[in-house]
């Protein structure tokens, strides 16, 4: 056979057309096989994106609704504390008040317990000089007095004489006119008085811290002249004045009442002295 002879082997014409339209499409196929792949591929990584940042969003949210709820519970217990705090605040404006309260209480307790402590030591004595005995014990202890004079009005009212001292030389006191200097004004008139420009551990005899009458019946018959307190107090307190009152209507009395008692023998009087004690 010649070279123009068709190969044995070789398809017709028609065949290979029909093979090579079937390699074209074979081909075409396994493109869209491998665009189909790698969209694939492309879908699946976008899937597992979505999904990853799916699942951040849910923890995001899952930690916001935590996040919330911690913040409701601290704002919750917040409010607590606030109402704890004025709640304690109360109460401690109720225990201060009560504590002030107790204080001033307790020292009124304590105030009258000196006032009767005093009142039955003025009394608790039937001699003069136990009676002076037990005011000076008033005027040192519970007044704190540490430098006095005791003066006593002679019958005719015109000169004040010292029958009791503490603290104080003989030569430093003398009779005293009855209307002239701070001592003879207070009995002249009837009236305490407490020099308030000094500290009342810094008083003198010619400048008593205070000054006291004495009276029997509304009837002044001397004055306690507190020259000076102990070094410890300054001025005087409520109770120093109340403790001057009472020294004031029941010492002197206390001394009238001994000296007369003294002046009978230290007898009772007769019962008929105590007959009509209503009339």
């Amino acid at each position: 056979m010649s070279s123009q002879r068709r190969k044995s082997d070789d398809p017709p014409p028609d065949l290979r057309a029909e093979r090579d339209q079937f390699l074209q499409n074979f081909m075409k196929g396994g493109r869209l096989t491998e665009d189909f792949i790698a969209e694939y591929e492309r879908v699946r990584v976008q899937l597992a994106t979505l999904e990853s940042e799916n699942a951040q969003l849910r923890t995001k949210v899952e930690e916001d609704s935590a996040m919330r709820e911690l913040l409701e519970k601290i704002e919750a217990l917040e409010t607590e504390k606030r109402d704890l705090l004025s709640r304690t605040k109360q109460a401690e404006a109720v225990s201060n008040e009560f504590s002030v309260r107790f204080e001033e209480v307790e020292t009124e307790f304590s105030n009258l317990a000196n006032l009767f402590v005093a009142s039955n030591q003025l009394h608790a004595s039937l001699s003069p000089r136990g009676v002076m005995r037990r005011v000076k014990e008033v005027l040192a202890q519970l007044v704190g007095a540490e430098r006095y004079a005791i003066y006593l009005s002679e019958p005719e009212r015109h000169v004040l004489v010292p029958v009791a001292s503490e603290g104080v030389r003989g030569e430093e006191l003398s009779p005293v006119p009855a209307s002239d200097g701070a001592i003879g004004r207070a009995f002249a008139q009837g009236k305490a008085a407490v020099d308030d420009e000094i500290r009342s551990c810094e008083g003198s005899v010619g400048r008593p811290a205070a000054i006291v009458p004495l009276t029997v019946d509304d009837q002044v018959v001397g004055v306690i002249a507190v020259f000076a307190t102990l070094s410890q107090k300054t001025k005087f307190d409520t109770i120093d004045f109340e403790l001057f009152k009472l020294l004031g209507q029941h010492a002197a009395a206390a001394l009238v009442s001994a000296s007369l008692f003294a002046q009978a023998g230290r007898k009772m009087p007769g019962l008929e002295a105590f007959l009509d004690l209503s009339v």
